[in-house]
Parts: C-alpha cells; structure tokens; sequence
C-alpha cells in the first residue's frame, strides 16, 4: 500500500499544493487501487477514469500557471450513485433511469470549484431505502475489514472505499443513519450535518425533512476540509441551517470543558445493544472524564421518531421512484414499498412535516442540561452480507430496525450527529460510538471529535491496528 493510499484529504492536497507530486499521479494511484480492489468490494459502480485524468491535468496546468489552488486541489472524491454529476445516470442505485444528467448536483459543483477530482460514483441500495448496500442489479457490497460482512448503508460504496484506502473521501448522503451507519460498520468518521446545512439541489430536499448529504472519511480534519468546501445553500433548498463557524477551524480547536450525558438506551422500542456497543459507550465515557469533561450517565427520554419518520421515509421512496424513466425496471422489493406507501398523501406527509418539530422539539430537551449526548451508533456489530435477499418491504423494515435505532432519530430532530471510531473489537471488526449536538453545532461535535481522535487514534485503513 502506497503513502497516497494512506493520505487522507488533507494530506493528498499539501502533497499536491507543496508540489510533491501532480493531481495526475494520484488520480491514476487511485484508478490503479480501484482497479486492483474494487472487484473484491463491490464500492464502486461507475469509474470515471478518462474524465479524472483529464480534470486532473486541468488542476495541473491551472497550479503550473499560478493559480490559488482550492483546499481540495486535486483530490480525487467518489459520489454516492443518488447525487447527480454531469453525464452520468443518476441511477439511485438500481435500473430506472438510463439517461445521462446534464449538470453537476450543487454539492458536487461546490467540491470540483474547490478543486476535487471526481473519480467515480458509488455503490447504494435502491433509493437508500435499507441500512445495507445491496441490490438486484448491483449485487452486495462488502465490508473491506471483512468482506463476509456489510459495509452497512445506504452509503456502503462509499464507506468501503475510503475504508479500504480506494480514494482519500466520498460523499454520501444521511436520510436515517445513511453517513453514520456505514462509517460505524467500517471505521470511519462520518457526520451527519444540520439539517438544511448542505444544498440538496437541483431536489428541493432529500426525504423531505429526514435527508442531508455529506462526506465519509478517515479523519475527522479531512470531514471539515470537505464541509468547509461543500456547506451553504442556494435558492430552492427547502431547508436551511443557522449560522455555525468554520468547520475546519472547529477541528482545530480545543473543545473546552463541556457537560457530556451518556446513554445505551435507544428511541427504538425493543432493541437492544450489543454488549461490545455498551462497552465502547462505558470506555468513552471514562476517557472523556480523564480529558477533563463533566460526564455522567442520563436517562433523556428520547421520544419514538417512528410517527413522524414513517410517513417521510415512504413519501421520499415514492417521489424519487415516480420520477424514474422506467418504474417497471425498479426491484419488486422497492415497488412493493412504494404500494405499502399509498397511504401517505400529501395531507399525512404535511402531518409528518408537523411531527417532526414536535419531536424536535421533545428530542432536544436532552440538551437543557448537557451539551453532547453519547450513544452507541448502532446496536448489532455489522451483519453478514446477504440481509435482503429474498425478503420483501416488511422483513427489510424489521432487519433495517436495530441498524437505525440511534441514528433516525436525529434526521427527524434535524440534529448534527457523528459517528466516531473506536477501533477494532476482537471479532476484527470495528467500533463506533455515536456523538449527537445541540441545533446548529456541529462545531462542538467536530472539536469534541477531534480530541477523541488524538487521545484515541483509530486505524487509517481497514487491516490497520491502531498504533500499528
């Protein structure tokens, strides 16, 4: 494994911009990783590989002509199947569409006018609608710690690709746990924005009030670098976030003492954790009083999303489903849960739209008295491939459960929440916890995160031991 293999975002660009080496060199690094690593994996679906070397030679010329590279210059990035980028099928992870789109998503606008290189576009499950990254059409997508497991999802390819050392970042998308889930089964740092925060655009909103997008890496600087590059709004987003200080200056920062509340119970009725989640909670919890927080165990009362999430998650299955060029083409699974769905009008989607800040609003009571809420971010350890296949919308619903039951939660409170690794377990697999912040603060989670990371380094790659 070469040394670009193990840079991260930050790194690939101070390589670049000191002129260690071109934007060329390592896009074709990364093709040739892709090229010897993706057909184990299943992450990427499109390589876009003439397009990479050409706008690589482009952020080249444009550093040889002195110009200000961006703080993303030259580094290759790959997309989740669902955002669009020009002359690609927007496939949503399955076969409905078959023409190219002709514009770049806004996020992804943003991450070329910052000086990214788009290398490819990911792996998902149909629409995003399951927490693993299988389908009918693109097969299973697995876990580069060990491939007999899921990467989790919906942002699987993703999350195996930059676990697996295949590109420095990718961008995923969030709609309940979709960034959180596939970074906690693969050892990344993923977070999951305010919502509002990143521009949904050309849609006017992912899932309604439950989506967001944002990126999946190994470090938490290397998250900031990219959300630092891809934030803001433009005219039609739906939502909107408040005003939140530089992400990357966040990272940098120390956090302050701050009041942190610790719980393993979830929002999910019936689920229980896994022993080895319940630990990582207990151990982070220790570390977190030893760099000088003020922590304790709560019992917030976390309201059940379920009422205000099930109507949204239907509504955005159905809208994106019914704007496919060929809906006969979609999985049986997925247009059995858009049949499931026919009973979400606009009238009980608007009465969702209203839940959800009452939620909000019973969710963020947790915050009257703490600044930070520590949770495990998912409940089981990441189960084999294979989870939905030959099952239907219901028995998918029921295996997707345990998955989600701290992370949807927060995409209907609209919360900033991150996964945070904690290494590997002795079943060689990793783990993470889940930190969820006040409106509008992902700063704090980011710095917080920060100093779990240095206190705590976890593995780079997948193979990695810490330290080793």
């Amino acid at each position: 494994m070469t040394d670009l293999a193990r840079a991260g975002v930050a790194e690939t660009a101070r390589l670049l911009t000191t002129g260690k080496t071109s934007a060329r060199a390592v896009v074709d690094e990364a093709l040739a990783r892709i090229d010897a690593g993706n057909a184990a994996l299943n992450a990427f679906t499109v390589v876009l590989a003439e397009q990479a070397r050409a706008e690589a030679d482009a952020r080249d010329r444009a550093l040889a002509a002195g110009e200000t590279p961006g703080p993303l210059h030259g580094v290759p990035i790959a997309i989740k199947e669902e955002v669009d980028v020009a002359g690609c099928v927007t496939t949503y992870g399955g076969d409905g569409n078959e023409t190219p789109v002709t514009a770049d998503a806004e996020l992804v606008r943003r991450l070329r006018a910052a000086g990214a290189v788009v290398i490819g576009k990911t792996a998902m499950p149909e629409f995003g609608a399951w927490p693993f990254t299988e389908s009918v059409s693109r097969g299973l997508t697995r876990n580069p710690w060990d491939p007999s497991r899921t990467p989790g999802g919906s942002s699987g390819g993703t999350a195996a690709a930059v676990a697996a050392g295949l590109v420095p970042a990718g961008i995923g998308g969030d709609g309940g746990g979709s960034i959180r889930i596939p970074s906690a089964c693969c050892g990344l740092f993923g977070l999951k924005p305010q919502r509002g925060r990143v521009s949904t655009a050309p849609a006017p909103h992912l899932w309604w009030a439950l989506g967001t997008a944002g990126p999946l890496t190994r470090s938490v600087r290397d998250s900031a670098l990219v959300y630092d590059a891809i934030r803001g709004n433009v005219e039609g987003d739906l939502f909107r976030a408040g005003e939140s200080e530089s992400f990357v200056g966040a990272a940098e920062r120390e956090p302050g003492r701050l009041r942190i509340g610790w719980t393993t119970t979830p929002s999910a009725r019936g689920v229980r954790p896994h022993p080895r989640h319940v630990q990582a909670v207990q151990d982070t919890a220790r570390l977190l009083a030893d760099l000088g927080h003020e922590v304790r165990e709560v019992d917030p009362a976390l309201p059940d999303p379920t009422a205000a999430f099930v109507p949204q998650f239907f509504a955005g299955i159905r809208a994106e489903a019914g704007e496919v060029e060929h809906y006969d083409r979609l999985e049986r699974r997925t247009r059995q849960t858009c049949r499931l769905g026919g009973w979400v009008t606009p009238r009980v989607r608007e009465w969702a739209l209203r839940e959800t800040g009452k939620v909000s609003s019973r969710a963020n009571r947790a915050f009257d008295d703490i600044d930070v809420l520590l949770t495990p971010a998912i409940a089981p350890r990441p189960p084999r491939v294979g989870r939905l296949e030959g099952v239907g919308s219901l028995r998918a619903s029921l295996r997707a459960m345990p998955m989600i039951a701290y992370a949807a939660l927060w995409n209907v409170a609209g919360n900033p929440a991150a996964a945070v690794p904690c290494g590997p377990a002795a079943d060689g697999l990793p783990v993470a916890v889940q930190l969820v912040g006040r409106t509008d603060d992902e700063a704090t989670l980011l710095s917080l995160s920060a100093q779990l990371e240095q206190a705590r380094p976890w593995p780079l790659l997948a193979g990695d031991r810490a330290g080793g």
